[in-house]
């Protein structure tokens, strides 16, 4: 009799729907600077405290976070790649595209910058730097970095796959800065990562930062949710909470407050 009043009982705990807490889940496809610069694992336990939703997230290059929400295994995207983010929504696959905050890319190169480019407009640098057969080091994963790398060779009037120099390593941010400290070569990062390699290497690192500051070195975030007229998966509810949080004061401060050797990563820029 026993036995069968806690089959009984399991069986309508089967049948009793889950609890909102339960139900409250997110997967996130970002970008590997998020991951690798510690961004997200200082946002998570305010994320989780302010809603309540379990974030998960898989961190690879734009390209293939784009992806992977097209395939509808991501409900919601961190992502940095302006021109390829609009494309998406445009196309039908994500909605409610929100900005939410910036950094820049810098170019890093040997800290004696055999190319000469230091101090140059980005064009001219890699240019120049096509022209003198230095090595230069791409991520060449449709990753947002490669996008805008691809985007600033082309500006340039390059063609950098015709050099013998060009290395593409297919890799996140890390692999292609270690490449570039081995090669003596040069290599576009945004600087969350840069200061986040720079902090591991101490004074060995060989690299230094060669060009920056200049405007297309800028670096836009943003969240989009993934379309859920496509993936029925997704809660749009949810979703609107995650881009909701991002784009409030309080998490803009927290981003805004975000150091990394004493180092600002990123700067919040919501609604602007």
């Amino acid at each position: 009799m026993v036995l069968k009043r806690i089959a009984l009982a399991l069986f309508l705990c089967a049948l009793m729907p889950l609890s909102a807490n339960a139900a409250d889940k997110l997967m996130m496809a970002t970008t590997t600077s998020t991951q690798d610069t510690g961004l997200l694992e200082y946002l998570q336990p305010y994320f989780k405290k302010d809603t309540g939703i379990d974030l998960a997230w898989v961190s690879v290059g734009t390209g293939k976070a784009l992806e992977l929400a097209k395939n509808c295994d991501a409900d919601v995207l961190l992502v940095h790649a302006p021109a390829a983010e609009k494309k998406f929504v445009e196309a039908g696959h994500g909605i409610d595209r929100r900005q939410i905050m910036y950094n820049d890319f810098v170019l890093a190169g040997p800290k004696d910058d055999p190319a000469k480019v230091a101090g140059k407009g980005i064009a001219e640098a890699l240019k120049q730097i096509s022209e003198s057969g230095s090595p230069f080091v791409s991520r060449g994963d449709e990753s947002g970095t490669h996008k805008a790398e691809k985007k600033l060779w082309k500006d340039a009037g390059v063609n950098p796959e015709k050099a013998k120099a060009y290395v593409s390593a297919g890799q996140g941010m890390m692999a292609p800065l270690r490449m570039a400290a081995e090669k003596k070569g040069y290599v576009l990062t945004d600087r969350g990562t840069w200061i986040k390699y720079d902090a591991q290497e101490g004074k060995a690192n060989p690299l230094a930062i060669i060009v920056e500051g200049d405007t297309p070195l800028r670096n836009q975030y943003s969240v989009i949710t993934v379309n859920p007229a496509q993936c029925k998966k997704v809660d749009a509810a949810l979703a609107k909470k995650f881009e909701d949080w991002w784009v409030s004061p309080q998490t803009q401060k927290l981003i805004e407050d975000f150091r990394l050797q004493g180092k600002q990563l990123f700067f919040p820029n919501a609604g602007k």
